[in-house]
């Protein structure tokens, strides 16, 4: 069973999504955009880029837990991982994020308060 991205309007109105696993935990959270077909592209965008090992970044957040950001064709950032207890937790994250995100279906909730 694939993942699901969840699209969601945050409180400043602005647009994300969640790349959910099968278990319902956020593998993978976007960053804010203006419109709809902005958030849909951005889906797509992680769709097609996550089976790409050369589009993670594996980093260490200033309170030094790993996490990794998936990047575009353009090196620009399409989404963020949560912080890891630790490197191997975080390419877990990696592969979960390589196995779910093609298959993935969208639900829109952006209607829902």
């Amino acid at each position: 069973m694939p993942g699901k991205f969840e699209l969601k309007k945050a409180s400043n109105g602005q647009l994300y999504f969640n790349l959910k696993s099968p278990n319902g935990q956020t593998i993978l959270t976007s960053e804010m955009y203006k419109t709809k077909p902005s958030a849909l592209n951005g889906i797509e965008s992680v769709k097609k880029n996550a089976p790409v090992d050369a589009r993670y970044g594996k980093k260490t957040s200033a309170s030094g837990k790993p996490f990794f950001v998936l990047k575009a064709g353009n090196n620009q950032v399409i989404g963020q991982s949560e912080m890891y207890e630790n490197e191997k937790a975080r390419d877990a994250g990696i592969a979960s994020v390589k196995k779910n995100a093609e298959g993935a279906k969208t639900a829109d909730l952006t209607a829902q308060a």
